[in-house]
């Protein structure tokens, strides 16, 4: 017997985002458990076995645990689906440590992050030359605790470009620690469901995001993204594609 589930990123939240060997572990599913407080339930239309829907956020960790278990016991393909890319604040690692105590193991789909999904939609590069070469992903402290080095007033200070997520309910608190950093004028984007078919994009600067998110109703399952990339005054172009730039590939024009 196959003691193993698949564990599967479902994307920012278009259906169609879904990699092709996620889409291919939810059409042989025979047991699905999806988060459905986040999860476009639209992905479990590729499923082909009408297999049996769980909607874990009404479930705890040891529901959760108890289905796949079942499920594994009888034989049955048990597939796990997450939101974006379940490495990223997807509470993945809980789960595999508790089914190792029933030796089940996990194959992980990634998938296409609400980060990259938003950038998609902003139609902007999180890298540019001379601008910021780094990207820090974070998420403000809530009932979840942070390790106190990685306070947002102080990732703020290297003025890279930033992705904040479980942010945008405490927009306030958000922006003024970010002003321990960045400058007031400093582009701000907020990407209220990115991908979705209700998305919507909010672009301001430090000094009036905080106002512009209250004013449309954004609570939730949104992104901020911070940065001079978002609209630098200047950049410069990449090497790779300099003519006067020598690659292994390329020799260079005088």
């Amino acid at each position: 017997m196959n003691r193993k589930i698949t564990i599967v990123g479902a994307g920012s939240g278009a259906p169609d985002l879904i990699t092709v060997r996620g889409a291919k572990a939810i059409e042989n599913a025979d047991i699905i458990i999806y988060a459905g407080s986040l999860v476009n339930k639209e992905v479990l239309n590729y499923n082909k076995k009408n297999a049996k829907i769980y909607n874990s956020a009404t479930m705890h960790l040891g529901e959760v645990i108890g289905v796949i278990v079942d499920g594994v016991n009888n034989g049955l393909n048990v597939v796990r689906v997450h939101t974006g890319d379940p490495s990223i604040y997807g509470a993945i690692k809980e789960q595999m440590d508790e089914l190792k105590k029933y030796d089940i193991g996990v194959d992980i789909v990634p998938g296409v992050s609400s980060l990259f999904g938003a950038m998609s939609s902003l139609q902007a590069e999180l890298t540019l030359p001379d601008v910021s070469q780094t990207i820090i992903i974070t998420r403000p402290e809530g009932r979840t605790p942070k390790p106190q080095s990685e306070k947002i007033s102080d990732l703020a200070k290297h003025k890279a470009t930033m992705a904040i997520y479980l942010g945008v309910g405490m927009i306030d608190k958000v922006v003024n620690e970010l002003l321990e950093g960045y400058e007031l004028d400093t582009p701000v984007a907020v990407v209220y469901h990115a991908t979705w078919e209700d998305e919507k994009i909010i672009r301001g600067t430090l000094k009036n995001i905080a106002k512009k998110v209250k004013e449309e109703g954004i609570t939730k399952t949104a992104l901020i993204i911070v940065g001079e990339v978002l609209d630098p005054k200047r950049y410069e172009y990449s090497k790779l594609y300099d003519k006067t730039f020598e690659t292994e590939y390329r020799k260079a024009e005088k």
